[in-house]
């Protein structure tokens, strides 16, 4: 069976990088698909047969390895060798463990795993269920967030370093243009040998202490015949370095009047690219606001029932079937039932619904919600990697690592780009050699180094995954969950949305839409007879009378003599008065004359409302109006979305008249009535012209293969596990506005993609020819190697910057509604 792994690589610094590392995991044998995502510097692996350690071992070799954690855990009631070498068999054999050893003394293991794959907690609960009590002590390993962090730092203080060693280098060089007289007050004071040696010192101390990683990481993939960006950066400060030191200790070695020194733009174009990686750095961290925010929902402790006792304990280390303890005011730490007490639940990150739910014995809580004024007992039925939170972390993640089609062509490019662009700096050296004025050999230089430094391949391979991180993030926190990445890039070509009516068009029950009295006749009064003779009814629309009369606070009456008429409806007998509920058959089959009404009824008819006829004591007083009412927010949603070019269309089991009196309400375009379960895939297929996009929206069971049938299926999220199993799209609340906010944002992310695509391709499609010396002949000016390492460092952070425009994406004033975003953002800032 295959199965997925998720892994993260260290060492990429562009798409190139991205690019051997996921060769070097595709000739895995037994690895059928990988997919490396340099945003999120991890690989999504399909395997069938390959090991973790196998591809921990594929990447290492390739000069990318994966990135690992230690961790620690407790183990119980070992009391022998045995015990644990059969702790650690069952720890070898978890995915993503690279080696794991039991220390029976200590009651202790140490596992060398890789994160994503696997995690303490889960590594911890497979040996309980072999018969050691486990749990997870704090790995070594900080969260995601804090290694962001303090890569950020780590190279804010390279940087810092470098800056302070170059600044002496480049006011020495090149303070002359800038300052007039520097030029001279150097020659006259220390002499230009000794600026120049000055300057040796200072550039070999930026190269080897802040710069050494572009040559730790460069050169051994130059060795290896398989360039990537470190090794551009390498080649190109190394030439400028080595030119100079050259120049200052061996004159002789260089032709007459090309004897000058370049110092300078070795040290600045180091200074300059770790600039821009402590910017994207930087900006890295941010794409992953949403997930962290996400993650903060959960409580790090809770009070749990231990031995008779109360204690409170690390989250990870409950277990299904322990009894929670819940405050006033505390968030739910793990899915369970309430077991006892009486409260109210905000629950609107998960649904986007403001108001509290009403919890008792039996309710149902999910993690992360909030408690209100009352105190709960829970029982825990699903703890960590399997509660409702971390499946909506689960799938944003699996969104995030998604590789669209639209990254396609960068990867194509980029797969030969570097060795392109060396092969280019030769060209052009060679080129500036044969054809170049006098001194040649200084031209060529400069010429080669601008074409190494400005030839940077990371903005093409960040274009896709920082903005598909940054969207579906975003789509996150809007109550929106791309369970598929691809969905985000086919929802931005939709040219139809199909919807199901009942449940995701509609409210899914009958209700009292209209009641209409003969003169002289009181509602409060008929309402209250029609309760009475209804209350023990099972029926649907007697429940929506019930519902009615109740929020219209009509005190109930006593029924005497009931009887349901199968077919009619139902009559008995209140205050004396004979009272008849139901169609016109019954009450003309009581020989009551109910022609005044008809015509009402008939208007209510056409409208897609089901007439109920109301007979008092021989007489017909009423005809109600029911029907499953569209939700509040679906003709607001249907006319967004024809704003949005799109056609709207309704597939329904309800009858033809019924359907077209609610598509004429909501503005739909297109109806489908009278389908029968089964027949709504044919009719998807009918709703689709010339290969048109289609996108349907559904909630039930019965939707699950219209769901999977269409080209992008949108479950709402209050509907069933099924239908949400089955979409590509999740919507976390029954708010159907999340349908133009879906669509939005991919939208958005898309029109993101191409933006970045198109700078970086153009960035290089320019400056590249500008670097080789083509504007020469015209200015007479070649691009500096320091403002090549400027431009290339920026394009970068130009790229992740405009990815991170899309954290605003969706906040428009009247958006409708409120996904899961509007509360993880006023208690945790993104």
């Amino acid at each position: 069976m295959s199965r997925t792994l998720t892994v993260g690589i260290t060492g990429m610094s562009c798409a190139s990088c991205a690019g051997r590392a996921e060769r070097a995991i595709a000739a895995v044998p037994g690895v059928r698909e990988a997919s490396v995502n340099l945003a999120q510097e991890s690989a999504r692996v399909v395997v069938e047969g390959a090991t973790a350690a196998q591809i921990a071992a594929a990447l290492e070799t390739a000069g990318y390895p994966a990135e690992s954690r230690r961790a620690r855990l407790k183990v119980g009631e070992m009391s022998c060798a045995s015990c644990s070498g059969r702790v650690e068999r069952v720890l070898a054999a978890q995915d993503g463990v690279l080696s794991a050893t039991v220390n029976l003394a200590s009651e202790e293991a140490t596992v060398i795993y890789l994160p994503g794959t696997v995690t303490p907690e889960a590594l911890a609960a497979a040996v309980t269920e072999a018969g050691y009590p486990t749990s997870p002590e704090t790995p070594d390993a900080p969260p995601m967030e804090n290694r962001k962090a303090e890569e950020a730092r780590h190279l804010a203080r390279q940087t810092a370093i470098a800056a302070a060693l170059t600044l002496p280098v480049f006011l020495m060089e090149m303070g002359g243009h800038f300052i007039p007289g520097v030029a001279h007050a150097i020659d006259a004071g220390i002499g230009r040998q000794t600026a120049w040696a000055i300057q040796f010192v200072l550039t070999t101390l930026v190269l080897a202490w802040p710069g050494r990683q572009f040559y730790a990481i460069g050169i051994p993939a130059l060795l290896k015949g398989a360039p990537e960006m470190n090794a551009l950066v390498a080649l190109g400060t190394l030439a400028a370095w080595g030119y100079s030191t050259v120049a200052l200790f061996l004159p002789t070695l260089l032709p007459e009047g090309t004897r000058t020194v370049y110092f300078e733009a070795a040290a600045v174009i180091v200074t300059l690219i770790l600039l821009g990686r402590w910017l994207e750095a930087r900006a890295k961290g941010q794409t992953g606001a949403a997930i962290r925010a996400l993650v903060s929902l959960a409580p790090k402790t809770a009070r749990v029932e231990r031995d008779g006792a109360t204690v409170e304990i690390p989250t990870a280390e409950i277990r299904r079937g322990d009894t929670v303890m819940l405050r006033p005011g505390e968030r739910v730490a793990v899915d369970g039932v309430v077991l006892s007490g009486r409260s109210f639940v905000d629950e609107s990150m998960i649904t986007g619904e403001p108001v509290p739910v009403a919890k008792e014995e039996g309710a149902r809580v999910v993690g992360g919600t909030v408690n209100g004024t009352g105190a709960l007992r829970l029982l825990a039925t699903a703890v960590g990697a399997d509660t409702v939170l971390s499946g909506i972390v689960r799938m944003v993640q699996e969104a995030q690592g998604a590789k669209l089609p639209i990254q396609a062509l960068a990867d194509r490019v980029v797969r030969w780009f570097v060795p392109g662009v060396l092969a280019l700096a030769v060209l052009t050296v060679l080129a500036w050699l044969v054809f170049g004025p006098a001194p040649a050999l200084t031209f060529a230089l400069v010429a080669g180094v601008s074409v190494l430094i400005v030839a940077c391949p990371c903005a093409m391979g960040l274009a896709t995954p920082v903005s598909v991180m940054v969207g579906t993030g975003r789509a996150a926190e809007l109550g929106v969950l791309f369970r598929k990445g691809d969905a985000l890039q086919s929802l931005s070509g939709a040219d139809v949305i199909a919807f199901d009516k009942t449940g995701t068009l509609t409210e899914g029950r009958p209700e009292l839409t209209d009641v209409i009295l003969a003169e002289g006749q009181d509602e409060a009064q008929v309402l209250a007879r029609i309760a009475a003779v209804e209350a023990d009814s099972e029926h649907p629309l007697a429940a929506a009378l019930l519902r009615a009369t109740g929020a219209r606070g009509i005190a109930p009456l006593t029924a005497e003599d009931v009887e349901v008429l199968v077919g009619r409806g139902v009559k008995g007998r209140v205050a004396g008065a004979q009272v008849l509920v139901g169609n016109a058959a019954l009450l003309e089959g009581e020989g009551i004359d109910t022609a005044a009404l008809k015509d009402r009824a008939a208007v209510l008819s056409r409208r897609g409302r089901t007439p109920v006829f109301v007979g008092l004591d021989g007489a017909a007083v009423a005809v109600l109006g029911i029907a499953d009412r569209p939700k509040a927010t679906s003709a607001a949603t249907v006319a967004a979305l024809h704003a949005m070019g799109l056609r709207v269309a309704m597939v329904t089991g309800d009858t033809a008249a019924t359907a077209r009196a609610i598509a004429a309400d909501l503005g739909i375009d297109d109806v489908v009535a009278d389908v029968l379960p089964g027949g709504k895939v044919a009719a998807l297929d009918a709703l689709r012209r010339d290969g048109e996009t289609l996108v349907f929206v559904g909630d039930g069971i019965n939707d699950a293969p219209a769901l999977a049938a269409a080209d992008i299926g949108i479950a709402v999220g209050t509907g069933t596990d099924v239908a949400i199993e089955t979409a590509d799209v999740v919507l976390m609340s029954g708010d159907l506005s999340g349908v133009t906010r879906a669509i939005g944002i991919s939208r958005a992310t898309l029109r993101n993609i191409r933006q970045n695509l198109f700078w970086a391709f153009a960035y290089n499609t320019a400056l590249i020819p500008v670097a080789a010396g083509v504007l020469w002949p015209v200015t007479g000016t070649l691009l500096s190697p320091m403002l090549a390492a400027g431009a290339m460092a920026l394009s970068s952070v130009f790229v992740l910057s405009n990815a991170l425009r899309l954290r605003w994406a969706g906040a428009r004033p009247g958006d409708g509604g409120t996904g899961s975003a509007a509360t993880i953002n006023e208690r945790q800032p993104a």
